[in-house]
């Protein structure tokens, strides 16, 4: 489902009551005439998103400063193998389009998480091997020597929740052949962004396209439809971990002391089009700070449309969001680099995802404009 109507959903949010609490507990407390059973078969059928992302894991941590959504209807279902494209693979890196819905990488704070626990949602990069896994499958040629008569190898599994129904002996050889396609994430993409993200095949060429992005040599283009009409500017501010309301944002002017979360932030925007009382524009990031995009955007008072996070002011207040976007409108549109052993430059590109296409398609339509 992805209507963002109001009687869809239920809305809850946390509060420091919730400091050190689950996601179960958290429901539980606020819906005291469901039982335990129904919270668990909620979460269970992906009836429940923390920060608009779908969550199915009953005993994850929340914050204080977390959002629940509590939905009517079941959403979609989490992402597989085979709903990520390969834009590009050599023996060194690989380029892929990320479908929003999927974390980039395991938090620090996940890094002890079972395995089953890791199996029921896992990370883009946990993800990875096996679409590539589907990938070299597809693309393979037949041996001279085969017969095309016989099957050329068993059904592979599209999640990490399939390993459980594989036999003992095939799971190990399914497992040895994942290792040897592993990847290194040298850059990240929010959960619900969706677009073009580069990852590394061996830690040589992970530490070199790292120096790459550190040294502002990656060109990171994103699509973003905002509020109102902003003109091509910078963005060059200061961000920290907490700008006084919980969340990340530019350290206030009247903070002279060194904040040791506080990293330096530059955002360029340029308009492409005017869509009634929004605008849909280009950002290319010369740094790369968790939400940087979604924090200059929402501070210059141009919210990102289905921005969950940021439509709350550092006052307090919110900025009502009634652009119907299915989640945030943003997207990795353009990567382009030099590769790291060749030297060739390489530039890929990708179109606005099914789910924000329809929605701009009627964004366009509506009489509003």
């Amino acid at each position: 489902m992805n209507s963002q109507n109001p009687d869809s959903f239920q809305l809850i949010h946390l509060d420091e009551s919730d400091a050190g609490s689950v996601l179960e507990r958290a429901i539980k407390k606020r819906l005291t005439d469901w039982s335990w059973g129904t919270v668990r078969e909620s979460i269970r059928r992906r009836k429940v998103q923390v920060n608009g992302n779908l969550c199915l894991d009953p005993v994850r941590k929340v914050t204080p400063k977390d959002v629940i959504k509590l939905w009517n209807e079941s959403l979609p279902k989490p992402i597989e193998a085979t709903d990520i494209r390969i834009a590009y693979v050599d023996e060194f890196l690989v380029v892929v389009e990320k479908p929003a819905g999927i974390t980039s990488v395991r938090h620090f704070e996940e890094r002890n998480l079972s395995e089953k626990r890791r199996q029921l949602q896992p990370t883009l990069e946990e993800l990875i091997p096996l679409t590539l896994l589907h990938h070299f499958k597809r693309n393979s040629k037949p041996r001279e020597d085969e017969d095309p008569t016989q099957k050329r190898s068993k059904r592979l599994p599209v999640s990490p929740r399939e390993f459980k129904d594989i036999r003992s002996e095939e799971r190990q050889n399914l497992e040895h052949k994942l290792k040897r396609v592993q990847v290194i994430a040298v850059h990240r993409l929010d959960r619900d962004t969706s677009g073009l993200m580069l990852f590394a095949r061996t830690p040589s060429i992970a530490q070199s396209l790292i120096e790459a992005f550190k040294h502002h040599r990656v060109v990171r283009k994103y699509h973003a439809v905002v509020y109102g009409h902003p003109q091509q500017q910078t963005f060059d501010s200061v961000l920290v971990r907490d700008r006084g309301d919980g969340h990340r944002g530019t350290k206030p002017a009247r903070v002279e002391t060194t904040d040791p979360t506080e990293q330096h932030a530059i955002t360029h925007i340029r308009p492409i089009e005017t869509i009634g009382p929004y605008s849909l524009i280009e950002c290319q990031l010369e740094t790369g700070r968790t939400h940087q995009i979604r924090i200059h955007l929402s501070e210059a008072g141009h919210l990102l449309c289905g921005d969950a996070i940021y439509c709350k002011r550092a006052d307090g207040s919110l900025i009502e969001d009634s652009s119907g976007a299915p989640r945030q409108a943003l997207h990795s549109a353009t990567l382009a680099f030099d590769h790291p052993i060749s030297g060739e430059k390489l530039e890929f590109k990708m179109a606005w995802p099914a789910d924000l296409h329809r929605w701009l398609t009627k964004l366009r339509q509506s009489p509003a404009r």
